[in-house]
């Protein structure tokens, strides 16, 4: 068994004669710089979250945009179908005519269907681009509450240092503006 002592460290005494002394001044900025901190790791989780969902929409734009590109595609060799089709029908009489024009008609029919489907695929293209742009939108909202809130950790480190009252003032309208940021962000404005 040992019978403990314990080794205070250079900066210990210090500590403790400020806790001592009845200055507070340090401990509420510590506090201060705590809360910011806290808030600061909520702000940075939410920027971070909302720039992946604007990665997440513009990938989705460019699937869909690649979709509506292939029925694009489908819907050209549809008509050069229908073209020889209408050229066949031109070249020939009787029955075989006819057949060619039956197929002029289907191919007409089938591309109605492929253009919607590729209109509808280059609209919703064009929706996740918008859905991109608005959470980057928010998430340079997000980036910018979060600059404050560094900013305010910095001001209170120097105002610990230098122990003067108007960085301390400084730090606080920081942390504050951070926070009107960060409601403009969430109310997604």
């Amino acid at each position: 068994m040992s019978e403990g002592f314990h080794v205070h460290g250079p900066h210990d005494h210090q500590v403790e004669h400020q806790a001592h002394s009845g200055d507070h001044f340090a401990g509420r900025v510590a506090v201060m710089t705590a809360i910011l901190a806290t808030v600061g790791a909520l702000i940075s989780y939410q920027g971070g979250a909302t720039q992946n969902a604007a990665l997440l929409f513009k990938n989705e734009a460019a699937i869909k945009k690649t979709e509506a590109s292939d029925q694009w595609n489908f819907y050209q060799a549809k008509s050069n179908k229908q073209n020889l089709a209408e050229l066949g029908s031109t070249l020939t009489t009787g029955k075989v005519s006819d057949d060619y024009r039956t197929e002029v008609e289907r191919y007409k029919k089938e591309k109605e269907k492929i253009m919607a489907d590729a209109k509808a695929l280059e609209q919703a293209s064009r929706d996740a681009d918008g859905k991109s742009e608005e959470s980057m939108h928010l998430h340079h909202r997000w980036a910018q509450s979060m600059t404050l809130i560094q900013i305010a950790i910095a001001l209170a480190a120097i105002t610990l240092l230098t122990r003067q009252k108007w960085l301390q003032w400084m730090a606080y309208g920081a942390g504050a503006g951070s926070l009107m940021v960060a409601v403009l962000a969430f109310a997604h404005i």
